[in-house]
């Protein structure tokens, strides 16, 4: 038993997205990390917890699996909420950039690395370009492979708690084009 649980490297992404309000959407985007687009199985990954705050209009999906894998389902469910998720029509009180607005990953075995995680976060902002054109993302904590600025310095650095329109199109995207009023911009 003891060489099974040694053999297990798991992490956890806390995804967060800009809906709460609408219970089919944040369902959907959670199972578009478990399933195909027919509803089949397909993922290692497994949600451990949906947490939706109605005031803030955001939810938190906690997302487990293999290092080595769960980047594919966070990969599928952010493409699906930024199909189904506009920041042109979000209301609520917490300030949030992009319709998926952070995509931190952590480690949950001793065999994963914080730097491990990093990797992973940036491949699948990496891989997100493609998918999803329109968005634009920044960098924090060790996704941010040369400087590993955190995410509250990240937040001052964008003037993230100042929603205005035009202070949203004047933001620098680390990778991406200019950010789109539609997805917004995601930290990952």
């Amino acid at each position: 038993m003891a060489s099974q649980r040694s053999s297990l490297r798991l992490a956890a992404c806390l995804l967060n997205i800009s809906e709460a309000r609408k219970k089919d959407i944040v369902e959907r985007v959670a199972k578009a990390a478990l399933c195909d687009k027919q509803g089949e199985r397909k993922m290692q990954a497994t949600v451990l917890n949906i947490f939706s705050d109605y005031d803030y209009n955001r939810s938190v999906l906690t997302l487990a699996g293999p290092v080595e894998t769960l980047g594919t389902s966070v990969l599928a469910a952010c493409i699906e909420a930024f199909t189904l998720i506009d920041m042109k029509d979000h209301i609520g009180i917490h300030p949030c950039l992009g319709a998926v607005d952070l995509v931190p990953f952590y480690p949950l075995s001793e065999s994963v690395s914080l730097e491990e995680c990093g990797r992973v976060a940036h491949d699948v902002a990496e891989k997100l370009m493609f998918d999803e054109p329109d968005c634009s993302l920044f960098y924090f904590g060790y996704a941010d492979q040369t400087l590993k600025r955190t995410l509250v310095q990240r937040r001052k650095e964008l003037n993230w708690f100042n929603r205005s329109s035009s202070e949203v199109k004047e933001r620098k995207p680390d990778v991406g084009t200019a950010v789109t009023p539609r997805c917004g911009l995601t930290g990952h």
